[in-house]
């Protein structure tokens, strides 16, 4: 399983469909996360009854961590059955297509996102038009909505505007948001030296950081 630290990071999932890897941290979610394991029939049987009581939105619906295990009960059902269409046929109730793809997607986000789903900071509704936009977008689309506060609606807008063909930094610009655009607090000390080094290397301070942050990561 990968931690995403190194290297270009992963842009999906890669740890195993239906495993708690967020869900099971008990600074997130406690110690109580279901796992669903798409190859034992028990475990697929739990999911299709998960899918269907997320699907009618029964109890839960305000928990972000429900809705993470309600995401990967989808994603099981759909590796346990081999289709989108088979796992809305075993699901229990009235389960759409077009539903366990929203959310199987979202069990399929890197972990990264999917922390910050659980943790409240990106809303599980603007987290599935995450999900519908590929590679790198996703971790782009992702920390623009968490440093500017990104509505569902902006999220969707911006990313029908890059499944279109628009770059990310012009669908944001669409919405008034300048890609990259990240407001700090540094320690007052860290602060001196910074304007400092800025000043003797006639450069800005935002290229120190750059330079700074690019030679750590």
């Amino acid at each position: 399983m990968s931690d995403e630290r190194g290297g270009e990071p992963p842009t999906d999932r890669e740890s195993p469909v239906g495993q708690p890897v967020i869900r099971g941290d008990p600074r997130v979610a406690g110690e109580s996360a279901v796992q669903f394991d798409p190859t034992d029939p028990e475990s697929l049987a739990a999911a299709a009854d998960t899918v269907g009581r997320f699907a009618n939105n029964t109890v839960g619906s305000e928990d972000n961590v429900y809705i993470l295990r309600g995401a990967a009960a989808c994603a099981a059902l759909v590796r346990g059955t081999g289709s989108y269409k088979a796992a809305a046929e075993r699901a229990d109730g009235d389960v759409t297509v077009s539903f366990i793809r929203k959310w199987a997607r979202v069990h399929d986000l890197p972990r990264s996102i999917r922390r910050h789903v659980a943790l409240g900071e990106i809303a599980p509704t603007a987290a599935k038009h995450i999900a519908r936009v590929a590679g790198e977008s996703r971790f782009l689309l992702a920390w623009a909505a968490l440093d500017h506060d990104l509505t569902v609606r902006e999220v969707r807008s911006i990313a029908s505007r890059v499944n279109d063909g628009e770059s990310v930094e012009s669908a944001l610009a669409a919405e008034g948001i300048d890609l990259g655009e990240l407001q700090v607090s540094l320690p007052p000390a860290t602060y001196r030296e910074l304007r400092r080094h800025a000043a003797l290397e006639d450069v800005p301070p935002e290229e120190v950081v750059v330079e700074a942050l690019e030679e750590f990561l």
